[in-house]
């Protein structure tokens, strides 16, 4: 019967670190008489302990009458479980750094704040996740973070000892300082503070491991630009846009600044590209700047920049954006959005060191 238990159990999934609880050292003594089974949380306050409890008496309502005693584990069961979720690897690591790490890693920035780069990172990973990626992003605007708005993310991230356990929301794993301040608090720290920031959503976070690492850059290319390129060498760029000059032209700088620091141009978009009445496209903002910026950059790299998507302004968008509801279904906007999830899907891992020839049409 203890086998017919552990395989119930197994089906159980905890639902920070999406894995087994069999397969976590949580699940202890089990007793067949009377039947009584014991399941370790990770730490005191587990915000994740009702649910867990809950799906563990419903698996063992198929193989018998068992009592379950819910308890925590100790000092060293949880040391064991952190070896297990590094892989054995140091405290901390940044994995992202390691040679035989698949994770496409990819810096999503426009140098010029108010161009929809947030929205449109949060929905390409909802858009990622949907298509069965394991995903990860990591909200490194510091000072204007809305990312976890953005996927409807209240709850704070869970942290066993030193390890922290990002929320995960529409099967993406998120990380944001807005997770750690109080009541939108402001952020005014300086360059050091910035880096280790930084530093620690890579090194002290349980990302697991991850087809994709999208991360929201802040506006600019100033400390936490040229850090992410410091910490994240393997990373791409894609630099988004409006059509207006004004846009483009800062926008070009920061696809630039990505190329000094060793990043690789994926592409540009351009959003807010057109607004659609009646059938009509009214470009509000002008046109031309995503293209401008594909060209240039393809001037300053050597190598084909391509304008991957024109996204249109949609109210629907942003309603879906504010209230923590992202979904591609957007008419125009989602289509076109759908469109670019399914050309970043395609690119290829294992390309460390060598000039990108990417198929992305």
């Amino acid at each position: 019967m203890t086998k017919k238990v552990i395989e119930a159990l197994s089906r159980v999934i905890d639902p920070e670190l999406r894995q087994p609880i069999t397969e976590l050292g949580m699940v202890g003594e089990i007793n067949e008489d009377p039947g009584k089974v014991q399941i370790k949380l990770t730490i005191v306050g587990c915000p994740a302990a009702q649910k867990i409890e809950r799906e563990v008496r419903e698996a063992l309502e198929t193989v018998g009458d068992y009592e379950v005693e819910m308890t925590v584990m100790t000092a060293e069961e949880r040391n064991q479980l952190k070896q297990k979720l590094r892989s054995g690897k140091p405290v901390k690591h940044n994995p992202f750094i390691e040679e035989s790490n698949t994770t496409r890693v990819i810096f999503v920035g426009s140098g010029k704040g108010g161009v929809g780069k947030s929205t449109l990172t949060a929905n390409i990973a909802f858009g990622l996740g949907k298509k069965g990626f394991k995903v990860g992003l990591l909200d490194a605007d510091i000072f204007g973070y809305s990312i976890p708005g953005q996927l409807g993310i209240e709850e704070k991230p869970t942290k066993v000892d030193e390890l922290i356990l990002p929320p995960i929301a529409h099967d993406v794993r998120v990380i944001s300082i807005g997770m750690f301040v109080e009541k939108n608090q402001p952020v005014g720290w300086r360059g050091p503070m910035l880096h280790r920031a930084i530093e620690q959503f890579l090194t002290d976070v349980y990302w697991g491991d991850l087809d994709f690492l999208l991360v929201d850059l802040p506006p600019g290319t100033g400390d936490v630009a040229i850090s992410l390129g410091q910490l994240l060498p393997k990373a791409y760029s894609l630099v988004v846009t409006t059509p207006q000059p004004a846009a483009s032209d800062v926008a070009e700088r920061s696809g630039a600044i990505g190329l000094q620091t060793g990043q690789r141009i994926l592409g540009v978009v351009e959003n807010m590209s057109y607004l659609n009445v009646n059938g009509e496209k009214q470009k509000i903002f002008g046109e031309g700047g995503g293209l401008a910026v594909a060209k240039r950059l393809t001037e300053i790299s050597g190598e084909k920049v391509e304008l991957l998507a024109q996204i249109p302004m949609d109210e629907k968008l942003r309603v879906a954006s504010d209230t923590g509801k992202p979904t591609l279904e957007l008419d125009e906007a989602g289509a076109a959005i759908a469109g670019l999830v399914e050309k970043i899907s395609k690119l290829p891992i294992g390309l460390d060191g060598k000039k990108l020839k990417l198929n992305l049409g």
